[in-house]
């Protein structure tokens, strides 16, 4: 009886084939960039930032060359506190050259995080880490041998830094032929047409178009309610200026005062009417929603008539490329969740309000 499944199935259309292609000629490249001593990680988020490969196919890459070509050593951990002093442990894990090091955290919202902790530019892809969050490090030197029982206990010591802890010293760590390089300035060599383009007009001198403005104010019909435990952007990192920092493009979280008696339909519908408003201006952009530390996915789920009181505290954060208007999103949804919250409510059910 012939088999009616094959494990080259996958390869059957073009677009997957080409996928393919490029998946394993990304992989090659990046092989020989580990070879010349090169951090998996700064290899992995340059080309991810200037979109030479897609971030699906990172954990392949990860587990292709660390774990089958490299044998590196891999320690995880489910986190059990939160964020760290993250330049404290750059600092002290810079010094490490007995390994060549990638840490891997599974972001349970944006995916996965790729950030190499002896480079000083990845403290920000980091900006907090939940209960239970997973963490991997990966620990080895470039394929030539390295003392397994000693990057366990290095893993181990890296791990507790990001959960606050101080490891005790050990000067093995500093020993060894892993010094910290410098990622590379170019791409992985990928037949990117667009690179090579952007590449031939910035020889002959032409400058980057400038960004256009963005859009007018929304109507003045449709006034911000103040909200005195909401944290003002202002008063925080910008942003624009966080995403800039962060893989997966994701910022800080902001709080929005429950300021209405409940937080009840009126105001579930109106945060959607608000929350479709922005993500159909900015599309790519998603408003993630949390609620005493969870993640909701349905609005209604949560916010039912009496569930969400007066002086409750939700918080939300914005993910994707080119964040935008976050500080208008947030006093938007303070009035969603005031009793000012009908103004988002008028119009045709299914209409999209014009507020961004």
């Amino acid at each position: 009886m012939i088999a009616s499944s094959s494990k080259y199935e996958s390869l059957a259309s073009r677009t997957a084939f080409n996928e393919s292609v490029k998946q394993v000629k990304a992989t090659i490249s990046l092989a020989e960039r580990l070879d010349t001593g090169e951090n998996l990680a700064d290899a992995i988020n340059f080309l991810a930032d200037n979109k030479q490969i897609n971030r699906d196919g990172i954990l392949p890459f990860i587990s292709m060359l660390l774990v089958d070509k490299y044998a590196y050593r891999s320690v995880s951990k489910n986190m059990e506190v939160g964020m760290p002093d993250q330049a404290l442990i750059q600092k002290t894990v810079a010094g490490w050259n007995a390994f060549d090091i990638v840490l891997v955290y599974h972001h349970p919202d944006i995916g996965l995080i790729v950030v190499n902790p002896k480079n000083s530019a990845d403290i920000g892809r980091i900006d907090r880490i939940n209960k239970t969050e997973l963490l991997v490090v990966y620990l080895g030197c470039f394929g030539k041998s390295f003392d397994p029982a000693l990057a366990q206990k290095a893993g181990e010591a890296l791990l507790d830094m990001y959960e606050g802890k101080k490891p005790k010293e050990n000067p093995s760590f500093l020993k060894g032929s892993c010094k910290y390089k410098a990622p590379k300035a170019e791409p992985v060599a990928i037949n990117d047409k667009k690179v090579k383009e952007s590449k031939a007009k910035t020889a002959k001198g032409k400058q980057p178009p400038k960004p256009k403005k963005s859009g007018s104010a929304p109507s003045a019909k449709i006034e911000a309610a103040a909200s005195p435990a909401a944290t003002s952007p202002a008063q925080q990192q910008s942003p624009a200026a966080s995403a800039a920092k962060t893989v997966q493009r994701m910022t800080p979280m902001y709080g929005v005062l429950v300021t209405n008696e409940l937080f009840h339909n009126g105001n579930v519908e109106a945060w959607k009417r608000i929350i479709d408003s922005y993500k159909s201006k900015h599309t790519g952009l998603d408003v993630l929603v949390y609620y005493d530390g969870e993640r909701i996915i349905n609005l209604n789920a949560l916010f039912k008539w009496g569930k969400v009181k007066h002086g409750s505290v939700i918080q939300f954060a914005v993910a994707g490329e080119n964040i935008s208007d976050v500080a208008k999103l947030q006093r938007y949804l303070a009035q969603g969740a005031s009793p000012m919250f009908e103004a988002f409510l008028r119009g045709p059910v299914n209409s999209i309000l014009a507020l961004f």
